[in-house]
């Protein structure tokens, strides 16, 4: 490998899933069924999984997974999370043991959206789904026992992408007040056209051909990188004037990733529009190194995402 990983990351690289969504079919087919023993295996322990199902933008209707602390004293602060996959794959099994630990750490009402997936839903289904959740949530909060007043949101990859249009899209149509949100990798600019994105052609999980096929699927084929893509699409692409009144965020980005320099320039410019952010790249890492979770420095970084969003939540 021609690239410095983090030992501990390099070691679980043999085992690691190769994702290739340039056969999409197969890809998800493949993800399904890892991430069906995942679940099956999860420790559920201290928590209420359940499911709540609302109104869904167009009509069908939108799954929300839920977790409920069993100890948790009301009215619960809110952890609302979009799972990653390259707005092409995934579900709300990818995060479900990362889901369990927050709920179980923050003490806190954690929902993972299963939004609609591209290419045979486009942008804006996947953010109005979200959108729609959010919104569901508040709406029943004073029912599910929830303060309205303390969301934070949080995305990996693609669901971090979203997760960021979200937080614009809340301003924008008078809330809810979202306390933090928290961007993990997040795929924020269809251009593609960063140092990062340009030179990291072969790293493991995601490279630049990934990224180009998840925006050409999301935005569809000879969109991206055009002058008409919207800002909720692609956040990276918003002006101060955009980012302005932002609620504060968190952002982690992984040293070889195509997406680390799309990631560092939109805290930068989220800074230079006044909003409080933090900015963390990890060492020896790639996009997705998450799922090793015994090493080191994802055990770090989980850490400091509980501190962030205990703070964000007054937990």
């Amino acid at each position: 490998m021609r690239h410095a990983f983090d030992p501990e990351l390099a070691a679980a690289l043999a085992m690691s899933p190769e994702v290739d969504i340039s056969d999409l079919a197969a890809a998800r087919t493949a993800q399904a069924a890892e991430l069906a023993g995942t679940v099956e295996r999860a420790d559920s322990t201290g928590v209420t999984v359940g499911l709540l199902r609302v109104p869904g933008p167009d009509g069908a209707e939108l799954a929300l997974r839920t977790y409920r602390p069993l100890d948790g004293r009301g009215p619960l602060p809110v952890l609302y999370t979009m799972h990653g996959g390259g707005f092409v794959l995934g579900s709300p099994d990818v995060d479900h043991d990362e889901n369990l630990d927050f709920c179980r750490e923050l003490q806190a009402f954690v929902v993972s959206v299963d939004y609609r997936l591209a290419p045979e839903h486009p942008y804006p289904a996947a953010l109005e789904d979200c959108w729609t959740g959010l919104s569901a949530l508040v709406g029943r909060s004073a029912e599910l026992g929830l303060a309205p007043d303390r969301i934070a949101l949080r995305g990996d990859s693609a669901g971090a992408g979203l997760a960021a249009g979200l937080a614009m899209l809340a301003r924008d149509r008078g809330g809810p007040r979202i306390r933090l949100q928290q961007l993990h990798s997040p795929a924020l600019d269809d251009r593609l056209e960063t140092p990062s994105a340009r030179e990291f052609t072969d790293t493991p999980i995601w490279n630049r051909h990934s990224a180009r096929l998840s925006w050409e699927a999301y935005l569809g084929t000879g969109v991206p990188g055009g002058a008409a893509v919207d800002r909720l699409a692609a956040p990276g692409r918003a002006s101060a004037a955009d980012l302005t009144g932002l609620p504060p965020a968190h952002v982690t980005v992984m040293q070889f990733d195509p997406l680390r320099d799309e990631g560092i320039d939109y805290a930068r410019a989220l800074l230079g529009a006044g909003v409080p952010t933090e900015l963390h790249v990890l060492p020896g890492t790639f996009h997705g190194a998450g799922m090793v979770v015994h090493a080191a420095v994802v055990q770090r970084a989980h850490a400091e995402a509980v501190a962030v969003l205990r703070r964000a939540l007054g937990r």
